[in-house]
């Protein structure tokens, strides 16, 4: 794909959850599908006519095992934030036909105990887990994320 066809293209429609602990940590997973570091908070598609609100819940629990009665919802991002895929991997994932992702960022308060905590789901997305200082969040993100997860650290600054 030429960078020209990857720019026609449209973002896929998407959600962020940054899951904060008591102390104000913020959950990463460790991604199982790529061949270096790759951490990240949870997040994942929204599904047609889903509200995107229930669809950062779903998602949550999909990849973490914390069910929605174990967190309170905080706060969401006013508006969806975009980042492009590396013009390598757009072929490569959702079949090339997303150039990258939009997502609303919902932050939540994790009220459980960690072994609540269960990355071996259904599908597993993570090979591990663990709290992170909100501090130091965007320096393990893969470059290409690391607006979104700025502009997502700015918008929750009052929260965290």
């Amino acid at each position: 794909m030429t960078p020209e066809d990857i720019s026609k293209l449209p973002y896929r429609p998407c959600v962020g959850v940054m899951l904060i602990n008591a102390e104000g940590e913020v959950f990463v997973g460790q991604r199982r599908d790529r061949d270096q570091d790759a951490w990240q908070m949870p997040q994942g598609g929204v599904e047609k006519d889903e509200d995107p609100a229930e669809a950062a819940l779903r998602e949550l629990e999909e990849e973490t095992g914390v069910a929605r009665d174990l967190v309170e919802v905080v706060a969401e991002t006013a508006t969806w934030l975009p980042y492009d895929l590396p013009h390598d991997l757009v072929p490569r994932i959702w079949k090339g036909r997303f150039r990258g992702q939009e997502q609303k960022w919902y932050l939540m308060r994790f009220q459980g105990r960690d072994d609540q905590v269960n990355i071996e789901t259904e599908h597993p997305e993570f090979s591990q887990w663990r709290w992170l200082p909100h501090g130091q969040l965007v320096a393990g993100i893969v470059p290409f994320k690391r607006a979104v997860y700025e502009a997502v650290l700015t918008e929750f600054k009052a929260y965290l």
